[in-house]
């Protein structure tokens, strides 16, 4: 059984990076250029054992608007805006075509969004296509896309399938009425079986569903009532997010009443009746807000320590340069991050001045190098090895960490006095209850934190 202690699991609440990158995107500016992003890709497109990739589209666009989304997103049913845009992530693949060595092979291809499924099954045709002969794919490369069951025909999913795509993930949220009406998502039940009964009858390798507790009007009563129905459904994967309410950087949220948001002990028991739930029903608790079935590609990765984690979230695929198209991407290779510009106009123009599109991005220090690497290995892993940090990056682990490993309120002793952890001698283990903390544990080695540079705001941890 999971057990989770409550009172000291709440005394952890507060603000922290998800961590799907290191440095985080706030850190992100705009002196690094686009001849700095091209400038790294032409440096990690030479010699030989090159990594393999891995391909992100953002596809923003959606039929209406969800007040609790996080996404980078744009409402339209203009199809001749959606065409256009089309033809623009077009342009941008023959840009960056120009600078990758042609025989790296796809190993990763995700479709995000917004509702990638906006895209009519004849879009999807166009751009998969056109993706599909601009790049050589593994055999057993990856493809997955978000969807959205409540605009989705059979057709968009024989779209995808006859595309190559062999994954799929869908937002349900919460099954509950009052729930769907308060964020502006009515999706009921039986479209979402629908969905993925569909998906099944076409062949997919895996299904992912997207739950979210800390959502209006819920209760611990009427969230483990949806609980109930998705380990009915079965799907391979879970994602169980903690609603991250931050109407200061998406204006929409303010829509959602915070006084009808649950409280923090309400949530608490949320999460807690929801992992005894997923755990009893034979779920593998990946980590943070991760289930997946023992068999899933995710928990082999899980106990052959191979889990990575991207901007997509916890993924099998450790050590692809990841190059993302569309407004608002992020790619990452070996020393950067690069973001597309935000809005249709910047990223067109840029397209049409043919360079790649970047708006933003960051080169990472050799500090940096070394803390993405602890939280990577914490994130993924759930644990630590000192030797291993020491010899690849020629360091004294306990001189160069002194501060975080020996910080008092809130920091590592308290955790392994909370029983989150255990530190020794030769490393750190996280126990069960950290895995949901591990964003807190992580925390205590981001160097912009302990310097107290990170001025951002984030979502709560809990």
């Amino acid at each position: 059984m999971f057990e989770i202690d409550l009172k000291k699991f709440k005394k952890y609440d507060k603000p922290g990076p998800r961590y799907t990158s290191y440095p985080t995107a706030p850190h992100f500016n705009e002196s690094f250029t686009n001849e700095d992003y091209v400038d790294e890709i032409v440096k990690t497109n030479y010699g030989e054992g090159l990594p393999d990739l891995s391909l992100y589209f953002h596809l923003p666009y959606c039929d209406t608007l969800c007040f609790f989304c996080g996404c980078n997103m744009l409402i339209t049913r203009n199809r001749d805006r959606i065409k256009e845009y089309i033809k623009y992530v077009q342009k941008e693949i023959d840009l960056l075509r120009t600078y990758l060595l042609p025989d790296r092979k796809v190993a990763q291809h995700h479709w995000g969004g917004g509702t990638p499924t906006h895209l009519n099954p004849d879009e999807i045709n166009l751009l998969a296509s056109y993706i599909s002969h601009s790049f050589e794919f593994s055999e057993t490369s990856e493809n997955s896309c978000e969807i959205d069951p409540r605009e989705l025909t059979k057709a968009h999913l024989e779209a995808l399938r006859n595309n190559n795509f062999n994954r799929i993930s869908m937002g349900v949220q919460d099954f509950n009425e009052k729930v769907q009406k308060a964020i502006n998502r009515i999706q009921p039940e039986d479209i979402t079986r629908q969905a993925v009964e569909w998906v099944r009858e076409l062949g997919y390798q895996s299904i992912n569903l997207d739950l979210i507790y800390g959502l209006p009007f819920q209760t611990a009563k009427s969230f483990a009532e949806t609980v109930e129905k998705i380990i009915d459904v079965s799907p391979d994967r879970i994602a169980l997010f903690n609603f991250a309410y931050v109407p200061w950087l998406k204006k929409h949220m303010a829509l959602i009443h915070q006084e009808d948001l649950p409280t923090p002990e309400v949530r608490l028991e949320i999460l807690k009746s929801s992992i005894e739930q997923l755990t009893d029903a034979g779920y593998v608790f990946i980590g943070m807000d991760h289930f997946a079935k023992p068999n899933d590609d995710l928990s082999i990765a899980l106990t052959e320590k191979k889990l990575y984690r991207n901007f997509q979230g916890y993924s099998t695929n450790a050590g692809t340069d990841l190059y993302a198209m569309g407004i608002t991407s992020i790619s990452q290779l070996k020393n950067i991050y690069a973001q597309n510009y935000k809005t249709e106009k910047e990223y067109y123009q840029a397209i049409d001045d043919e360079l790649i599109p970047t708006a933003k991005g960051y080169k990472l220090s050799d500090d940096d190098h070394i803390r993405r690497e602890v939280i990577m290995r914490l994130m993924c892993d759930f644990e630590l090895d000192f030797k291993s940090i020491e010899e690849k990056f020629n360091i004294n682990f306990k001189d160069y960490f002194a501060k975080g490993l020996n910080s008092a309120d809130g920091g590592l002793r308290e955790m392994q006095n909370d029983g989150l952890l255990e530190i020794s001698d030769n490393g750190i283990k996280v126990k069960d209850m950290g895995r949901l903390l591990i964003r807190n544990i992580a925390m205590n080695f981001d160097g912009y934190i302990e310097r107290k540079e990170d001025k951002a705001k984030y979502s709560r941890t809990v």
